[in-house]
């Protein structure tokens, strides 16, 4: 089975963020599963104001290459007041025709119980809108404060299934859409 490329995206910019966390286990677990996976951070890409995807952004160049070679996406994203952050879509926004039939997961994140369930649902009528495959159910991390030791390492071996099952699942969906 030849190994997947698949980016995946940290989407938040924020000081403190509990998402990092996640971003950095399910990277460590994509590359266990057989995954060609590396991990961008939408702190690199920051954009006071939206670039559309028609005009050059020297920012986003990096992003755009690795979305453009990718097998597949995986998305961590927190839900902040019942949506995703700005600076991710401002950062989703600069690209276009590079996200037309790419698989997309999900890995939702929040402090509270619902594991950034309001988000995934609005960010899926935007990932529909580009044409995107969502590969679903998203990955719920509620209360994420609680879920990782001080060393970082998960405290639930859920997860584990959870992310071999959308491993999976992003493999299938790569293989159809070639």
């Amino acid at each position: 089975m030849p190994q997947l490329y698949v980016p995946i995206l940290l989407g938040t910019g924020r000081e403190g963020r509990q998402s990092e966390k996640v971003a950095r286990f399910v990277l460590a677990q994509a590359k266990a599963a057989g995954l060609d996976a590396e991990l961008f951070d939408v702190r690199d890409y920051g954009s006071a104001v939206t670039i559309p995807s028609w005009e050059k952004n020297s920012r986003a160049k990096q992003w755009q290459t690795a979305v453009k070679q990718a097998d597949a996406l995986i998305m961590v994203i927190p839900e902040y007041n019942h949506s995703f952050p700005g600076e991710f879509k401002i950062l989703l926004d600069s690209l276009f025709k590079e996200y037309v039939k790419k698989p997309v997961g999900l890995c939702a994140v929040s402090s509270g119980a619902f594991g950034g369930a309001r988000m995934a649902e609005q960010l899926m009528s935007v990932f529909n809108y580009l044409q995107m495959v969502w590969v679903g159910p998203p990955v719920y991390f509620p209360k994420v404060k609680e879920l990782f030791d001080e060393d970082g390492n998960i405290k639930d071996d859920s997860f584990l299934e959870k992310l071999k099952k959308l491993f999976a699942d992003l493999r299938w969906y790569a293989a159809k859409l070639k």
